[in-house]
């Protein structure tokens, strides 16, 4: 049956096939300015991965490390010959035992020595060791910081722009239905649920990494305090 004319022009237009939403299709679609913006949220994505991975890794390693050679010097009845023979291990806790035993030694060659003196020196000398231990460790823990708190303020400039192909879009084709105005809005969503993706698992792990630092940093400065504590007693005697 034939419909009237004014009946078939306020029917829609009929559906040329099912609007595939897939992220290649999206991605494939996009402007070249979305591609850019998506492109360096998927590689920043993957740089937070493999910072996470590694970090987590290695965190967990100088821990059971520094627990294990702290148990074994406090354990020692010979300090000059654990520190002859353990002295130059890669941890944390062995920098911070190198520098105190370095400046204990360069102190009490000194002609004159002076307790009050030497103690000075003694807590300047590993609160400096401990604080560069510290930033060598967390070196990496501002990439994530940085792409925590920039990549969806990239998405959204993806987002953006592939709003404004949009409207370009509707003024080209004289056209505002939704056929027309849907895929450019979706490929600009997309951008912005990439940074999303990319900055959630970053604020996270920097957060949790943060604190396996702080709790690695906590455990060296009581490690640091014990030694300050034995020193000063060799001073005494």
């Amino acid at each position: 049956m034939t419909l009237p004319p004014f009946l078939a022009a306020a029917l829609p237009p009929a559906s040329t096939g099912p609007i595939t939403l897939s992220p290649l299709t999206l991605f494939m679609e996009a402007d070249i300015v979305v591609k850019i913006v998506m492109l360096g949220l998927l590689a920043a994505s993957v740089w937070t991965w493999s910072i996470i991975v590694s970090f987590s890794g290695r965190l967990k390693t100088l821990r059971k490390g520094c627990e294990e050679y702290e148990r074994a010097f406090w354990q020692a009845k010979d300090m000059d010959a654990f520190v002859k023979e353990r002295g130059k291990e890669d941890l944390p806790s062995a920098q911070l035992l190198s520098a105190a035993i370095g400046e204990w030694r360069r102190s009490t060659a000194l002609r004159g020595m002076q307790a009050e003196g030497t103690r000075d020196r003694l807590a300047t000398a590993m609160g400096s060791a401990l604080a560069g231990t510290i930033d060598r460790i967390s070196d990496r823990l501002n990439i994530l910081a940085t792409v925590g708190s920039v990549a969806p303020f990239v998405g959204l400039f993806g987002t953006v722009w592939g709003i404004m192909r949009s409207f370009t879009a509707i003024a080209g084709e004289q056209n505002t239905s939704l056929a027309v105005v849907a895929p450019g809005i979706a490929e600009a969503l997309f951008a912005t649920a990439i940074g999303l993706f990319a900055a959630i698992p970053a604020v996270i792990a920097y957060n949790r990494l943060s604190h396996g630092v702080n709790r690695l940093e906590a455990r060296l400065q009581r490690f640091s305090d014990g030694l300050y504590t034995t020193f000063s007693r060799e001073l005494e005697a």
